[in-house]
């Protein structure tokens, strides 16, 4: 499986885009955990990071990520360029994750 090439700068440097394929995304959508949320509540009072909310955005961010250039070999690009990142609330303790950008091929 090819690697494709993932940037938020509409170029990628050395590199000439001979076509652009179109918009390709990758989302995902997470609920939280009651545990991690009592947990959230406890760590709220006392200062300090999450690792277990952390640790979901870090995997949801890996995963809208992964089926977006999942999507972006499927049409034979080489990059997605302007990769940006979106979140919405779904409902009471779910949320979607997107990542978005413009699939590209290069010139050879």
């Amino acid at each position: 499986m090819s690697s494709i090439i993932l940037v938020t700068t509409e170029q990628v440097a050395g590199k000439v885009i001979q076509e652009h394929l179109g918009l390709v995304r990758g989302n995902t959508i997470r609920a939280r955990h009651i545990g991690r949320d009592i947990l959230a509540v406890f760590r709220n009072i006392v200062g300090g990071e999450i690792h277990d909310y952390t640790k979901l955005l870090g995997e949801s961010r890996e995963q809208a990520l992964d089926r977006m250039a999942a999507e972006a070999r499927e049409l034979g690009a080489d990059a997605v360029i302007g990769v940006r990142f979106s979140t919405s609330m779904l409902a009471h303790g779910a949320a979607e994750l997107l990542a978005y950008g413009t699939a590209v091929k290069f010139e050879k």
